[in-house]
């Protein structure tokens, strides 16, 4: 809803690609209502973490919380900060965090706290929002926007809501131990005229 469908259907060909397809125990942060939960059905539990328990409440009422055979629950909600995770370290196969690191003041302390919950060779899949984009290049060659896309510095365009240089996430999670092994373009049509005018599931394609 809300003019996403392209960006609903591009998250999923990338989640598709990018996510082991079986785990024991998957870490899902900034899960919301639960919209890209279904999409990580092969692990054996999802942990569904989100500050908000307005929309923890709508992914239990969407999901459940356990299978039908009622055995361990598949679903763990909870509600918590991601400065201050409530697991141990080491804990986690995988984890993801979509649509979520645009709201960290502390994008730094955010990812850290994130690592330490990893186990070793485990995969965490981060979408973030890029401020080295073409309309925003345009826009200041052009004077017509005064923060600098070429910077490192994370620029704050509504009030904690944070745009990122892909060098500067680079560069935090080297420095926390990560390594890179693919990276995928999830918005390379989010023009509100080519949404209008072509099919969602065309774009994704493309």
């Amino acid at each position: 809803q809300g003019g996403r469908e392209y960006e609903d259907r591009a998250e999923a060909i990338a989640l598709k690609r990018m996510l082991p397809k079986s785990g024991k125990l998957m870490l899902e942060l900034g899960a919301g209502a639960g919209r890209n939960t279904p999409r990580y059905a092969g692990f054996d539990r999802i942990v569904l973490l989100d500050y908000s328990t307005t929309q923890l409440a709508q992914a239990q009422e969407k999901l459940g919380r356990s299978d039908p055979q009622g055995a361990a629950p598949k679903y763990i909600y909870v509600a918590a900060d991601v400065y201050r995770l409530p697991f141990r370290d080491h804990q986690f196969d995988a984890a993801t965090m979509i649509r979520t690191l645009h709201h960290m003041a502390d994008a730094p302390k955010a990812l850290s706290q994130i690592r330490n919950v990893l186990r070793p060779n485990a995969v965490f899949i981060l979408e973030f929002a890029n401020k080295l984009n073409l309309k925003s290049i345009l826009r200041y060659w052009l004077g017509r926007q005064n923060w600098d896309p070429f910077t490192l510095e994370p620029v704050e365009f509504v009030k904690l809501n944070f745009d990122f240089h892909p060098k500067a996430i680079r560069n935090w999670l080297g420095e926390l131990g990560f390594s890179i092994e693919k990276t995928l373009t999830v918005s390379r049509f989010r023009l509100g005229l080519l949404k209008k005018i072509i099919p969602a599931k065309l774009l994704a394609a493309l």
